[in-house]
């Protein structure tokens, strides 16, 4: 089954936390340099995989998450195009794509995304630049012009927003970073 909480993150310390209550996907987002996302993914895939119901994916670095044998990546708009990193990572890698509308997303999934990426749901800190948030109204629109792909909300969730959103997952950032453990199992109890 595939993961309905993602979790982004540049910490092993909130890898070890999120792990063990139930299906994860960790998202390693780290912005400095590729060595330094490399050794995360690699500590973090070592974590994932002794959990046996986690996922370990790698953000933006295709190169990363080959070298270091990641499930797989997830890229944004202005990344690698969705069809060309399924051609690197093959058919049997997770391929998210981030998508603000349904024509985007109806495009990254007939270039082969696994999973969308849909935000920023509600105002976020976590991420500069991104569009004016559009709200679970702009999330279910998205869900609705792919029905069967994973869709995951983004920007500003928080275990109470669970249940604004029609979605097929949601993807926490700093909403974990705090009590990794307490609130990965608040967001799981959420979402079941």
């Amino acid at each position: 089954m595939f993961p309905r909480l993602h979790v982004v993150t540049d910490s092993l310390d909130v890898v070890r936390g999120v792990v063990g209550h139930g299906p994860v996907a960790v998202q390693v987002r780290v912005k400095s340099s590729d060595r330094a996302a490399y050794e995360l993914t690699v500590a973090a895939l070592d974590v994932c995989r002794r959990a046996g119901d986690a996922l370990c994916l790698v953000d933006d670095r295709v190169g990363v998450a080959l070298a270091a044998g990641a499930d797989g990546v997830h890229v944004g708009a202005e990344d690698l195009p969705v069809a060309v990193v399924r051609r690197v990572l093959g058919a049997g890698a997770v391929v998210g794509a981030t998508c603000r509308t349904p024509e985007t997303a109806l495009k990254a999934v007939a270039d082969g995304a696994s999973y969308l990426g849909v935000g920023p749901a509600f105002a976020t800190v976590s991420k500069a630049g991104l569009p004016e948030p559009f709200g679970p109204e702009g999330v279910a629109k998205v869900v609705a012009a792919v029905p069967g792909t994973p869709v995951v909300a983004i920007g500003g969730v928080t275990v109470e927003r669970v249940a604004l959103l029609d979605s097929y997952g949601v993807a926490a950032i700093s909403a974990i970073a705090g009590d990794p453990s307490g609130a990965a199992a608040a967001f799981q109890r959420a979402l079941a």
